[in-house]
């Protein structure tokens, strides 16, 4: 059968193969993506399109879409108020299906281009959280260093405000990968991070430093750099999960009188907020996260519009002079 005649939702097994072949994305992400798309593939069937071919997709398609997404009702309980998806969760449907049209134009099927499929805007923006240098020191601190778990977390936090590292690309590391010397004072390595991009690490003296106490008390033979130390697994610690590392932070948080919002992201937030403030170019800091593209980056505008108004307040002469 001509490609162009097939209709949309047969084409979406080969467009899982493209996430993963052409774009690198891992099953998590394709997962996700799955998910997302078969919320369209679902109204096309609600509206009796199922055999609508690519090209026959129309704009007024898009807005009736959209319309739809918008009026989702989301499940509530009695009495409450009836809710609909955020503007962040639409968003994460018509991203779906922008790399759906992506997927046609690559494979060169005829179709609307992507660019078509406006994303609704947030009344407020992205808000970042992250902690300042006294919130980050307090939490640092928390972690009981006497016990092996203790250490084990104390460098984990010291990992991710050093690296700025995504929970996954933290935990996927190997203890192979961490040569510390008895006069180690700079570790950098690479690793590969979302959508198979290789960058550079990059970890402090001090995560250097814990990390060289942690692993020192370690007796097991499991290559992964972080285990689970409660693990009923005989003569095996396993490797640590996100979901305990999360729930050990959220702890630690509390033990420092930090937001109970304090996250693994929180800390890759802290990270790149710290860099922006020693004045850290942005192009810089996109290779230091590992952002596809600076847009991802811009999330932190709030440092550099701060950092512009004290420089503002603190030269421009129109502060100085007198009313």
């Amino acid at each position: 059968m001509e490609k162009n005649s097939i209709p949309i939702p047969q084409h979406f097994n080969n467009f899982l193969d493209w996430l993963e072949i052409e774009k690198g994305l891992r099953s998590k992400s394709q997962e996700n993506y799955a998910r997302f798309l078969q919320k369209f593939l679902s109204w096309l069937k609600e509206n009796k399109l199922e055999e609508l071919k690519p090209h026959e997709l129309t704009p007024e398609h898009i807005w009736q879409y959209r319309a739809y997404l918008a009026r989702q009702p989301l499940p509530h309980l009695k009495n409450q108020e009836i809710r609909t998806l955020k503007k962040t969760t639409q968003n994460y449907y018509l991203i779906a299906l922008r790399s759906l049209l992506n997927y046609f134009a690559d494979r060169d099927i005829l179709c609307l281009p992507s660019e078509k499929i406006k994303l609704p805007k947030e009344k407020d923006g992205k808000i970042v959280s992250f902690l300042n240098l006294e919130q980050v020191e307090n939490l640092f601190l928390s972690p009981d260093v006497s016990k092996i778990y203790g250490l084990r977390d104390r460098a984990i936090l010291e990992a991710f405000f050093s690296t700025g590292m995504r929970i996954a690309e933290l935990l996927s590391l190997n203890r192979e990968q961490i040569k510390i010397k008895p006069d180690t004072k700079e570790l950098e390595i690479t690793i590969l991070g979302k959508g198979g991009r290789a960058r550079n690490i990059y970890f402090s003296q001090r995560a250097i430093h814990w990390l060289k106490e942690y692993l020192n008390k370690r007796t097991d033979t499991e290559k992964a750099l972080f285990v689970n130390h409660h693990s009923k697994k005989i003569d095996s610690c396993g490797r640590l999960t996100a979901r305990l590392v999360q729930k050990n932070i959220k702890k630690y948080a509390i033990l420092a009188g930090l937001p109970l919002t304090t996250t693994p992201h929180v800390m890759r937030h802290s990270f790149a907020t710290d860099l922006l403030e020693q004045g850290v170019d942005f192009r810089i800091l996109q290779e230091f996260l590992g952002h596809k593209s600076p847009l991802s980056t811009q999330i932190y505008a709030h440092v550099t519009n701060k950092k512009l108004r004290d420089i503002h307040q603190k030269f421009h002469s129109g502060n100085k002079s007198e009313n």
